[in-house]
């Protein structure tokens, strides 16, 4: 008699179980678990202090929990030896940081194939990976440049060309749009679904800009004899979902559809944090919609310049007030 194969699952890219840390006595994380799997998405959010940079920097090995275990591809790095844990960063993780984490003083080429020349890749192989990366975040044509002479939304778009070059299976993501402008953010957020969708990466990204995740959810890179390109779909894709988290614990982890609906004071927080009117759409919360247009056209031809007042701050056609996050 033969026996049913079984299909075996694959280890999630990163699991939390029961992760508890402290600082001074006091608790960032509390018992936090999750499984993000290859392929997926978790959009991480909360407010300040809440713990969710503390959670990437322990997905990182930067940081040792007190108690539990975090796991990357089913591998437990609580107690790795450093040496193993920068092994596992060069081969396994990206990480695109909030900060600039450029080095001044080399060139586009250089600043992207440190990742590449740190594994002492042969130059043939880095400079095939350089070119690749470069040319999928638009920037083939900036090699010999210096990184301080790049433009905010370039230097961004350099941040992930590092992180993402030869295609690591998990990335992360801390508030990847922080401090650009509307079309540069549309951009990386585009760049960020490409990696997730055509190259199979496991993303975790922090953010506390609640329109980022209905786009996140609702657009996918498809690629077929055309090339590449990003279509928006009519209902949440299955493989985005949302963690946040309230004083270091996890208030809600679902889909970004049951993020919407949930009652929980810890969402409805974050969704109404001054009027207390509820939305009935978190497409609400985007408050670049005006600039899709623009930043469509601005795909196309990613490394014209750009015309006076495209990049102008909302407030401008607002009489001088910030559109509400």
């Amino acid at each position: 008699m033969t026996l049913p194969t079984q299909s075996i699952q694959p280890a999630p890219a990163i699991e939390f179980r029961n992760v508890s840390i402290s600082f001074d006595e006091v608790q960032a994380l509390r018992n936090v678990s999750f499984a993000l799997h290859p392929g997926e998405m978790i959009c991480v959010t909360g407010d300040s202090s809440s713990g969710k940079s503390v959670l990437l920097r322990l997905a990182l090995g930067f940081l040792r929990p007190d108690e539990g275990e975090v796991l990357i591809n089913g591998q437990d790095i609580t107690a790795m030896e450093e040496t193993g844990l920068l092994e596992l960063r060069r081969d396994k993780l990206g990480m695109v940081f909030q900060e600039n984490s450029l080095f001044t003083g080399q060139t586009v080429y250089d600043n992207t194939a440190y990742r590449l020349a740190d594994r002492n890749t042969p130059d043939d192989e880095i400079e095939r990976a350089v070119v690749e990366i470069l040319t999928f975040v638009g920037l083939q044509d900036e090699l010999d440049k210096q990184a301080e002479e790049l433009s905010g939304g370039m230097k961004r778009r350099l941040e992930l060309a590092r992180a993402l070059i030869g295609w690591p299976s998990i990335m992360l993501f801390d508030e990847p749009t922080a401090g650009l402008d509307p079309i540069n953010a549309n951009l990386v957020l585009e760049l960020i679904i490409r990696a997730r969708d055509l190259h199979q990466t496991a993303s975790l990204l922090v953010t506390k800009m609640l329109w980022e995740i209905p786009y996140l959810a609702k657009h996918q890179a498809i690629e077929d004899a055309s090339g590449s390109h990003i279509e928006e779909v009519p209902s949440h894709l299955p493989g985005v979902r949302v963690l946040v988290l309230e004083e270091g614990k996890v208030a809600f982890s679902g889909r970004p559809d049951e993020f919407l609906q949930s009652p929980l004071p810890a969402v409805q927080h974050l969704l109404h944090p001054v009027t207390g009117v509820l939305r009935d759409s978190l497409e609400v919360a985007d408050p670049w919609r005006q600039n899709r247009k623009m930043a469509a056209r601005m795909r196309e031809k990613m490394l014209e310049p750009v015309t006076q007042g495209s990049l102008a701050d909302p407030a401008e056609n607002n009489g001088g007030k910030k559109p509400n996050p």
